[in-house]
């Protein structure tokens, strides 16, 4: 069993920034990668960025790639994601979530555990 809970979640002005962070635990060491999805209003759940749970290699999805940083921080079990030049198209509640498997990194079905979610709102 693997729990996540998210925070840093809040109302930002476009242009913005925001950290959000996973902690997690239970048993942590059956974890693979580590990732952040996101849900806005009406739409379908979307990868947004994953890191291998040592830390060593990332992944971004398009519309974030050199906005977004995903980290990870195995000492305190935490993962975060670093949000810069934030726009409204990035609001959306946002989702940790824990791979337990050795697979595909961009794919929610693959991932097994999901946090409660942590509200974005990005203001023009």
């Amino acid at each position: 069993q693997v729990q996540l809970v998210e925070s840093g979640g809040g109302l930002v002005q476009a242009g913005g920034s925001l950290r959000l962070s996973c902690v997690v635990s239970g048993r942590t060491f059956s974890i693979y990668a580590m990732g952040w999805f996101r849900q806005a209003p009406g739409k379908e759940r979307e990868f947004v960025a994953a890191i291998w749970w040592s830390g060593s290699t990332t992944y971004y999805a398009n519309p974030v790639k050199g906005r977004f940083t995903i980290s990870s921080d195995n000492a305190k079990n935490t993962v975060y994601l670093q949000m810069n030049s934030l726009n409204p198209e990035d609001t959306a509640v946002y989702y940790c979530a824990a791979n337990t498997k050795p697979s595909g990194l961009d794919k929610q079905f693959y991932y097994d555990y999901w946090g409660q979610g942590t509200q974005v709102t990005v203001s023009s």
